[in-house]
């Protein structure tokens, strides 16, 4: 079947276009016979999923890939961009697989060999396998590494090597990577976009999972923890860096707390992470920011991402790191030179893949070879720092060079020579990929990763993460411009067993915990509610503004006075400047929904709490990310009536959002932060709406949008048919606690969260955020609809601003304000 659907006119003509536009060496035209099989049956596969054009797989695959919110950010970019992922995956036969997986655990035993040499008895250098300025050369030597010995002796627990096949169908290794190895996430992103966009297509097809990899690399870094429940954090650098939405998922995933150098403290030579409850001990840290970044006491004291003292955290053995600190020396080019020397010496073995051919020109002999032959060798940095001659710390063809560089060049080489390497030029087989709809060849490398099992053996992931080059070059450290990347399946001879990471034997405790809450994450789910309710609320203002009201058929209708009291309204939220009502209403309208310059306006109150999800995504539900990062269209025009008609657009998105926080969240301490932010922001607005439109002498206009903003017009009027007046309006949207938009009602849940988050005390005393709530309460309870005049109101708005104030400095602890609070101690 697979065969005849190949030979049909559209996919033969698709074929045929494919074979004239490839390069020798093609993956998938110069496949085995064995191999050629499974392309045939997928590319099939993908055309009748296609309806026999590749268009609508692409999209389909690009659906998937928004859903799951699969991004990443160019250096030097600010906003993250959309995962190119092409819908074919690469196909690699299990037999060819296992001679790659037993290449890479070779390769891994003779790195941590080397590594725990450099920075242990250094018999290497001193016999001279390795000549000391390619150790001290490299600025991922640190010196105060030496004699520091990991827990276990492990230095590498999650290690990744480049790997490029030449059209002789050779795999060779381009780079090794020992410090913070980053696309594994991706790999296991693409499989699943690529799963759910073919269905039962790979199941068929016998292509093996990859759950186990992961799973054996989280036993295998909880192997070497002292305790045997360990908490396990992912140290990432932050929301800015390139590979953040990845290091989030693989956090989600792996089930790891994902911290930053702000969330953790060192006391007493133990690492701990700041949380709602005080300090929580953390036994291993895989850490995916440079060593140089982690401890600015220690190593470079001009970070500001790390943590002080973490390096006498792991160096007195309580804290397992992976990678151990120092381990990148083994990444520059100029140690590629001598790797297949060290597997003689260290192994007694050649090594099962090759390096690329490297000369270190701190050698005469190799430097002189380099020289010699510039023209047709890649001249780099030997160590990944600019040097003269060379526009970057990059490989630059030597053929390619102006007239200028290559002098420039020379004469560095000349003063410097061992900052410099040659390497010999790397041609590699293509891949078909999808591009416009169109099946193109594209060169591709693979990344493939080795972890550590519970025993400390090497088990390598079945599949890896492929970058399929734009422009052929194959250097690149993740993803360039136009660059694309591709599932790699490992097909195997046998169907594969359905397996997750769940799967567990034995299983472990049952548990009704949610875990730890870091003071970061708290903080943010707080603040992500209150924005999106500032934004919804300023919603309700603009759409009364512009005639939302039942009482009315447009804006003008409404009274000046009230007019101007939600002009005002917007103006001291920040979300508009306008304040002279002779000017265009609609005008102002539009600023308070879309306005980039005013703080208050929607899109920028949307586009803060888009920045808070962005650096929380392992604790937000996808489809709470699709809807927050979901792009929001630039308002044009000034009508009233395309605008109100956005206006309900971006209502249901706030109300979409809110229902899933309140549907779908589980009943954490973290949800309760969520809605203590939204409840707290929400019982402000009231107090000020109170003012605006219920004082003593508010007309009918004024009462009437005041129920329109709050939501309650049905409910007043089924309750008053005799019309609308000041004190039953007052007395619903302040004192009745049955209404989920009164005052009243957002107390009561505000006490009742509170009650439930812990307390830092031991002596049974109310923390200060309790107090505050409680005074509020105490004056709600003593008032009545008669006495609830502004004044009453202000008071109770200031207690609600400095109730915020008291429950981010007792729960979002920053800085030493961990070490200060009163009572915190240091948990397990």
């Amino acid at each position: 079947m697979a065969e005849d659907m190949l030979t049909a006119p559209r996919e033969d003509a698709l074929l045929r276009h494919y074979v004239t536009d490839a390069a020798g060496g093609d993956l998938m035209l110069e496949a085995a016979p064995d191999m050629a099989v499974h392309w045939r049956a997928m590319l099939a596969g993908l055309a009748v999923a296609g309806t026999g054009d590749f268009a609508p797989l692409q999209d389909r695959v690009a659906r998937q890939v928004q859903d799951l919110g699969m991004a990443f950010r160019l250096a030097g970019e600010d906003d993250e961009r959309s995962w190119p992922l092409s819908p074919i995956p690469l196909l690699i036969g299990s037999d060819e697989w296992a001679g790659i997986e037993q290449a890479m655990a070779q390769r891994a035993d003779l790195l941590e060999q080397v590594i725990a040499d450099v920075y242990g008895a250094q018999m290497l250098i001193k016999s001279g396998a390795i000549p000391a300025p390619v150790i001290t050369g490299s600025t991922h030597f640190w010196p105060q590494m030496a004699g520091v010995t990991p827990p276990h002796g492990r230095h590498l627990h999650f290690y990744a090597a480049d790997l490029a096949r030449g059209p002789d169908g050779e795999w060779r290794v381009l780079a090794d990577l020992c410090r913070t190895p980053t696309g594994a996430g991706y790999a296991l992103e693409n499989r699943l976009a690529l799963s759910r966009a073919t269905g039962d297509l790979l199941s068929r097809m016998n292509v093996r999972r990859l759950a186990p990899f992961f799973a054996a690399f989280r036993q295998g870094l909880a192997s070497v923890c002292e305790r045997s429940d360990p908490r396990i954090a992912l140290l990432t650098p932050g929301r800015f860096t390139q590979s953040y939405a990845e290091q989030a998922h693989l956090a989600r995933y792996l089930g790891f707390l994902l911290v930053e150098g702000d969330d953790l403290t060192v006391r007493d030579d133990r690492l701990y992470v700041r949380t709602i409850e005080g300090i929580k001990r953390i036994d291993a840290v895989w850490r995916r920011m440079d060593t140089s970044l982690l401890d600015p006491l220690e190593f470079d004291a001009r970070t500001r991402i790390g943590v002080p003292d973490l390096f006498h955290a792991f160096s007195n053995g309580g804290l397992a790191v992976a990678n151990w600190p120092g381990s990148g020396i083994i990444e520059s080019r100029a140690f590629a030179a001598f790797l297949p020397r060290l597997a003689q010496e260290v192994l007694g073995q050649d090594l099962l893949l090759p390096n690329i051919a490297t000369w270190w020109c701190g050698q005469p002999a190799e430097r002189a070879k380099v020289l010699a032959d510039i023209d047709s060798m890649a001249i780099g940095s030997a160590f990944g720092e600019a040097v003269a001659g060379l526009d970057d710390a990059g490989s630059h063809i030597g053929e390619s060079l102006r007239a200028d560089q290559r002098a420039a060049l020379m004469e560095g080489m000349e003063r410097r020579p061992m900052d410099y390497v040659g390497q010999e030029l790397v041609r590699v087989s293509t891949t078909p990929a999808i591009l416009n709809g169109r099946m193109v060849a594209r060169p591709f490398t693979l990344r493939v990763f080795v972890t550590r099992d519970s025993k400390g053996g090497w088990r390598t992931m079945p599949g890896a993460f492929a970058r399929l080059s734009a422009h052929g070059d194959v250097r690149a450290v993740l993803m360039g411009e136009g660059d694309l990347s591709a599932d790699v399946c490992i097909v195997g001879h046998a169907p594969q067993s359905p397996v997750s990471l769940l799967d567990s034997s034995p299983s472990p405790p049952i548990r009704r915990i949610a875990g730890t809450l870091p003071s970061r994450a708290a903080d943010n789910l707080f603040w992500l509610a209150r924005y999106l309710e500032r934004g919804e609320n300023t919603l309700r203002v603009v759409r009364a503004l512009l005639g939302g009201s039942i009482e009315a058929d447009g804006g003008s209708a409404l009274d000046q006075g009230t007019m101007g009291r939600m002009t005002a309204m917007l103006v001291a939220s920040g979300a508009a400047r306008q304040i002279d009502l002779a000017g265009s209403v609609t005008a102002l309208a539009r600023a308070a929904i879309g306005s980039g310059e005013d703080f208050g306006s929607v899109h920028s109150l949307i586009g803060n709490a888009r920045a808070i999800g962005q650096g929380m995504r392992d604790r937000l539900a996808m489809d709470f990310w699709r809807l927050l990062a979901k792009p929001l269209a630039k308002l044009e025009q000034q009508a009233a009536e395309p605008m109100l008609e956005r206006l309900a657009d971006l209502l249901d998105r706030f109300s979409a959002l809110s229902g899933l926080a309140a549907e779908n969240m589980g009943r954490s301490h973290g949800w309760r932060f969520h809605d203590l932010g939204r409840r707290i922001e929400r019982a402000v607005t009231i107090c000020r709406l109170l003012k605006s439109f219920a004082h003593d002498e508010a007309s009918a206009d004024d009462l009437n949008v005041l129920l329109d903003l709050c939501d309650c017009q049905i409910m007043y009027r089924m309750r008053y048919l005799s019309g609308i007046s000041l004190y039953p309006a007052r007395d619903m949207l302040a004192l009745e606690a049955q209404n989920p938009r009164s005052l009243a009602f957002q107390m009561a849940l505000i006490v009742e969260h509170l009650a439930a988050l812990p307390s830092l005390r031991d002596d049974g005393m109310p923390e200060p955020p309790v107090k505050i709530a409680a005074t509020v309460s105490a004056l709600l309870a003593s008032a009545s609809a008669e006495t609830l005049g502004s004044q009453a109101l202000e008071e109770m708005e200031q207690h609600l601003l400095a109730l915020s104030d008291a429950v981010g400095a007792r729960f979002f602890l920053r800085g030493k304000e961990a070490e200060r609070a009163a009572g915190v101690t240091r948990l397990a």
